[in-house]
């Protein structure tokens, strides 16, 4: 059985939702604290997570602004400046880390993090110049705020200013590569958070899941489940949706996805052996889903775990 079952659309509301209180998840989870609190002592760089389509601006409560930063943000213009390229930053940076430069000539820069083939939410770190600033870039951005009608106080903002973190290309670039690594983290972790956030449903949904946790290494329709809990086809899958937020066969990829994920803690385990144990048709079927659910595929995932050696799919029989 084929589970590339698209993810529903994001004007769905109930998806939005489960979305909304996912990010909300991870700003909580120990996972991103720690690691952002390490970061930011590190690289003196600020972090936060910000889910797709906030309308706040990232850097309001954030530790370690820039100052020359938060002083823009407390004026109309110039805040509206910032989420106009923070809205552009959401849309380009989909497929990866991306960078932009502000009027200002600070540079912000944006790495998704996913659920699935859906980017939920953005790691977020920059505030810094890339080059030395200079007196005719000054200039220039004081221009620009008196051009929109600010009154801010120029000794206050020069010395903002030319204190501002500059950083070598490369230096930053190394710093985007680690919040990419850790994005793939928060992916994986995103992942199971939802399939804990579908244990909160009603009896029926429970029976539901208890039977794709027993039954998901073999083939399973949505006919025999909905037969082992007593109901239709067509309102089965209509509890299920509301009670998860996912399709059947989505709930099932994911269950099978996190099969292979802790089957593949074994270093001696094959890779192929791991997918059909988990209930992937084929190890086609078994990339594909992989790569849609954790980000990257399944051969990359399993150079990263402790202990791996070579790719055991190389071997596979």
């Amino acid at each position: 059985m084929d589970t590339a079952t698209p993810f529903p659309a994001s004007a769905n509301a109930s998806s939005d939702r489960l979305h909304q209180d996912l990010v909300a998840q991870l700003q909580r989870s120990a996972l991103f604290r720690d690691y952002q609190k390490s970061f930011e002592i590190t690289t003196g760089l600020p972090l936060t997570i910000r889910g797709v389509g906030s309308f706040q601006p990232p850097w309001h409560g954030a530790r370690r602004t820039n100052a020359f930063c938060a002083m823009m943000a407390s004026r109309n213009k110039t805040c509206s400046a910032c989420l106009q390229m923070q809205q552009r930053m959401e849309a380009e940076a989909r497929d990866g880390a991306r960078s932009f430069e502000c009027f200002a000539g600070l540079s912000d820069s944006a790495v998704p993090v996913r659920v699935g083939d859906q980017v939920v939410a953005f790691l977020q770190t920059g505030q810094v110049m890339l080059r030395p600033p200079s007196k005719a870039r000054f200039r220039q951005t004081l221009r620009q705020v008196a051009g929109w009608g600010e009154k801010i106080d120029e000794a206050q903002l020069r010395k903002t200013y030319f204190a501002t973190r500059v950083l070598p290309r490369r230096h930053y670039d190394s710093i985007l590569l680690l919040l990419s690594i850790f994005a793939q983290h928060l992916s994986s972790l995103s992942n199971q958070l939802m399939m804990q956030q579908a244990a909160e449903e009603n009896p029926v949904v429970t029976r539901a899941r208890q039977f794709i946790a027993e039954h998901h290494g073999e083939e399973i329709s949505l006919g025999q489940l909905a037969q082992a809990v007593h109901m239709s086809r067509f309102y089965f899958c209509k509890v299920f949706k509301e009670g998860t937020g996912l399709t059947f066969v989505e709930y099932l990829a994911r269950a099978r996805v996190e099969t292979v994920k802790k089957l593949l803690l074994n270093p001696h385990k094959r890779m192929s052996e791991s997918a059909y144990e988990a209930g992937f048709q084929s190890l086609s079927q078994f990339n594909r889903i992989f790569r849609r659910f954790v980000g990257e595929s399944p051969t990359g995932y399993r150079r990263r775990l402790p202990g791996s050696g070579p790719d055991p799919l190389s071997r596979a029989a």
